[in-house]
């Protein structure tokens, strides 16, 4: 597959990252499915792209024409029949490993033999969702950031399994929907930005846990000492506090190290369902 044979984009998973990853890439001229098994949450999904795509409106960064027709292009589904026409898919599941293996082995039993199947996963290796694959060389990491419309680089990640055909590919595509790609040679869980952000991530949560200062405290610290357009508590509110803690976990999972479970107020914040903006409250409350 090269990215000029790429016509449709299969993206699954109607949440934020989903939802607007599917909007890129219908902006950008592609035809697209975004298919959920919730139709609520794929209504939802479209609900929430239409005050963005007013707000580029208003910023003249594209016409109503435009938007109009991004929409056009924009298809919604409940099941999976699209992906025998889809060229590349995006998988923006829940961060669990077994959710996203059992749902490649369904993607690779009815698509395309070139097709390319990437994952929108924030830490988890594509290697371990294909390991089961027969065509592992057309799988790898198309990482973007929250929020997508917004955020312009997007991490590749290109696996031992991997082909090279396969991580150009996926790299000249983001490239073809105005984002700034970078290719990581070689798989490490977590990639590059989410690594470093990691360690950031968890001295914040000690000081706070130590009770050093208030969550408040260390992301206005944050933003007006180190210049960071904001704080580690209020990122994994935007983020989903249930990001990280699913992400914490399959790192314990893999490493057995007791340092790598997630926080207690993390684990907390989810047990009480306070997982951030979604839910209205995590560390910030949010009307």
């Amino acid at each position: 597959m090269t990215v000029e044979n790429i016509k449709t984009i299969g993206v699954i998973g109607a949440g934020t990252m989903g939802a607007q990853i599917a909007m890129v890439c219908a902006v950008s001229g592609y035809d697209v499915v975004l298919q959920d098994i919730d139709e609520a949450s794929l209504q939802g999904a479209k609900q929430s792209l239409k005050p963005r795509m007013d707000r580029w409106v208003e910023k003249n960064r594209l016409t109503k024409k435009e938007v109009d027709q991004a929409f056009g292009r924009l298809s919604l589904v409940t099941n999976l029949n699209f992906v025998k026409e889809a060229d590349f898919i995006i998988e923006a599941v829940v961060e669990k490993i077994d959710v996203k293996k059992s749902l490649f082995n369904k993607l690779e039993q009815v698509t395309k033999e070139d097709a390319i199947l990437a994952t929108n996963s924030s830490t988890i290796v594509s290697s371990k969702i294909a390991e089961d694959l027969k065509r592992p060389q057309n799988v790898c990491n198309v990482h973007f950031f929250n929020p997508p419309l917004k955020m312009e680089l997007v991490e590749v990640v290109k696996g031992q399994h991997t082909s090279d055909q396969t991580a150009d590919t996926a790299v000249e595509l983001i490239e073809s929907l105005g984002k700034i790609p970078v290719l990581l040679k070689k798989e490490i869980s977590g990639f590059i930005a989410n690594r470093i952000l990691g360690k950031l991530m968890d001295e914040a949560v000690f000081l706070l846990e130590n009770g050093y200062a208030t969550h408040e405290e260390i992301d206005l610290v944050c933003k007006k000492a180190l210049n960071h357009p904001i704080g580690p508590f209020a990122l994994m509110d935007l983020t989903g506090i249930d990001v990280n803690y699913f992400v914490r976990m399959q790192r314990y999972q893999e490493s057995g190290k007791e340092e790598d479970k997630p926080a207690q107020i993390v684990a907390e914040k989810v047990e009480k369902g306070e997982l951030g903006r979604k839910t209205g409250k995590g560390f910030y409350q949010y009307t």
